[in-house]
């Protein structure tokens, strides 16, 4: 593949350098930029590394803001190697020990279990009493959402005509580009950037049904009056028996910070990615969105084990671990981010890629059901003329949940299981 390496500079290149976006050089090659400085230059040089320059992010508006700054993402760049050369394994590490550079880190495609789903089978009471575990009627009583509230569903793209979620999403982005790679076990567009977010395999359907849908063949969604924002970020292959989504960790980043910049409310990330070197996965973009008070919630994974995954185990974003129907933790829980809340996980029964329906169990399920509840109680606030800040949120969740023992946190549970009816009285005594 074309190599890409990103690196982090102290300060940010000359004004007038008008270096393009890596979403916009991929296909427009107009403004061709070779040097980056001496430093740089020189090692690229002694390692027989033409390369292109191009932006890691672009600015929200005609120029970066404070916040952009504060989080150095306005002299994160990415170089794009020219050829097929073979980018040597110290090069990274000769890139941080120069003065100029504060992090550098080559382009890996991060890999996150798909969960297996099973097509509809006849449909249960069991079914509808997922909504009552988390008392999710007594919350619809204050409010269904609000369409001004944006959750972003950043995953395999969204079936974006399915009868569940017509209208419901408003806005997409695709940043799936893995051309170069070997994409003999991927299924479907692998080289799409640009083009729609549809979905082909269902995980992101299916996440979005939870959030929002309709209730025409299936349980209402948590916050079905809210607006969906359907970002690509994973393409799907093959890897034994099983699915996985791939995508370049870098170009989910991307992700984030569109979706941050296009409006989002909160973020859905049903998702995780093992920490296996350098700076720490999502971590700047992740900060920044923080700053924009955007809610960033995440899956804590699915291997039952303490194995930390990015983004849930970064401070501030609410990992979100799953319960089965009668509300014990699951088995396959993953509890070293660790989880913030619980949420029901396991045989969720939703919308599914090419207009049908599934059920699928993770904690990739888990996920939206939080996501949700935080665009309901966003709404709710909206609605009454005030604004949730991250710290509300938090708050709310950690004084509501009911607890799985008498400790305040558990390690595997974290504040225990959601609460919405607790949360919406909380949120009511909050709200002047």
């Amino acid at each position: 593949m074309n190599h890409h390496v990103v690196i982090k500079l102290r300060k940010p290149l000359r004004d007038g350098l008008r270096v393009p976006a890596w979403v916009d050089f991929i296909s427009d090659k107009s403004v061709v930029i070779e040097r980056v400085d001496p430093d740089v230059d020189r090692v690229m040089d002694r390692a027989k590394l033409k390369f292109w320059l191009t932006r890691e992010y672009k600015p929200a508006g005609a120029d970066w803001d404070a916040d952009e700054v504060l989080h150095g993402l306005d002299r994160t760049y990415r170089l794009i190697v020219q050829d097929d050369s073979v980018v040597p394994d110290d090069l990274v590490q000769q890139l941080k020990r120069l003065p100029s550079v504060q992090d550098a880190r080559a382009i890996e495609v991060g890999e996150t279990v798909v969960p297996t789903h099973e097509p509809p089978r006849a449909f249960s009471l069991a079914v509808s009493r997922v909504q009552d575990l988390i008392f999710l009627p007594y919350a619809k009583a204050f409010t269904k959402g609000s369409p001004d509230v944006k959750v972003a569903v950043l995953d395999t793209g969204v079936n974006l005509d399915h009868k569940e979620l017509a209208g419901k999403v408003t806005s997409g982005a695709n940043f799936v580009n893995l051309t170069g790679l070997d994409t003999t076990g991927f299924i479907g567009d692998v080289t799409g950037y640009q083009k729609q977010p549809e979905d082909e395999v269902g995980h992101g359907t299916h996440v979005s049904g939870i959030i929002a849908a309709r209730g025409l063949e299936m349980d209402e969604g948590v916050a079905p009056g809210c607006s969906i924002m359907a970002v690509r970020v994973l393409a799907t292959m093959r890897s034994g028996d099983r699915l996985v989504g791939a995508g370049i960790v870098d170009n989910i980043n991307t992700g984030i910070k569109w979706a941050v910049d296009n409006g989002a409310d909160v973020i859905n990330m049903s998702l995780g990615i093992k920490h296996t070197g350098g700076g720490l996965p999502h971590e700047d973009v992740v900060r920044y969105a923080m700053t924009k008070n955007v809610t960033v919630v995440a899956a804590s994974g699915n291997d039952g084990t303490a194995e930390r995954y990015y983004p849930g185990a970064l401070p501030g974003v609410i990992a979100v671990g799953a319960v089965d129907d009668q509300g014990a933790v699951t088995p396959f829980t993953s509890y070293g981010a660790p989880p913030a809340v619980v949420a029901p996980g396991m045989n969720i029964y939703s919308s599914f890629a090419h207009h049908a329906y599934a059920f699928a169990s993770g904690t990739s399920q888990a996920s939206p059901f939080v996501a949700g509840a935080v665009a309901l109680l966003k709404s709710f606030a909206l609605e009454q003329g005030h604004s949730l800040t991250n710290r509300d949120v938090g708050h709310i969740l950690k004084h509501t949940s009911d607890k799985v023992d008498s400790r305040l946190r558990n390690e595997h549970a974290g504040y225990g299981l959601i609460n919405l009816a607790d949360a919406f009285k909380l949120l009511a005594h909050l709200l002047p």
